[in-house]
């Protein structure tokens, strides 16, 4: 089985053929999407380790769903004893994806 380890959002993720994961929100009219950020490919007795990335390797994947929110986080600030407190939320909005194919030309 081959893997690769890609880079979208600021966050490196390890991926392999049919995986579906959540990254952060991609903003994109196509149903389909190419990550030319890839670092390492592996599997099948190969390595390639890209410098920083491996040259003619992409991965394609299919955006299933672009509309999906993360649990809410909340924050609290607080002072004792001054009647000051404030509540913040917030709610992270990620692409849900399923990779198709790993290529290396």
């Amino acid at each position: 089985m081959k893997k690769a380890v890609i880079i979208t959002g600021s966050k490196q993720y390890i991926v392999s053929e049919g995986d579906e994961l959540l990254v952060d929100l991609i903003k994109s009219d196509k149903k389909t999407i190419d990550f030319e950020d890839v670092l390492l490919i592996f599997g099948e007795n190969k390595t390639s380790v890209g410098t920083p990335n491996v040259k003619g390797a992409k991965v394609s994947a299919e955006i299933v769903d672009s509309a999906v929110k993360q649990d809410k986080v909340t924050s609290i600030r607080y002072k004792a004893k001054k009647r000051v407190r404030k509540i913040k939320g917030h709610r992270q909005s990620l692409t849900k994806i399923k990779i198709k194919s790993i290529k290396v030309s």
